[in-house]
């Protein structure tokens, strides 16, 4: 396994030092790679909500341009949602 040298400032390195030291994690080396691993999978989220948003704004367009499309204000499209989900005010 690859040695890296890191730098962190006290408050992070405090709290490494707590987790180990309470026994959630056995080393340095255990802490960062669970931290790392975090890190890709939010990564991985937000790349996935960023891909989800980019193909709703495309239909959108596509419905836009092609002529689907409401007259309707927001306001009242909401209380058409509340009033189906049964919420209606």
């Amino acid at each position: 396994m690859a040695t890296l040298n890191v730098s962190l400032t006290p408050e992070m390195l405090a709290f490494v030092n707590e987790l180990t030291r309470s026994g959630g994690y056995t080393s340095v080396s255990e802490v960062v790679r669970d931290g790392l691993r975090l890190l890709e999978q939010e990564k991985a989220v937000a790349e996935e909500k960023h891909a989800i948003l980019k193909r709703e704004i495309d239909a959108g367009l596509a419905d836009a341009q092609a002529g689907r499309f409401s007259d309707k204000s927001a306001r009242e499209i909401a209380q058409d949602i509340l009033r189906t989900a049964g919420r209606a005010p």
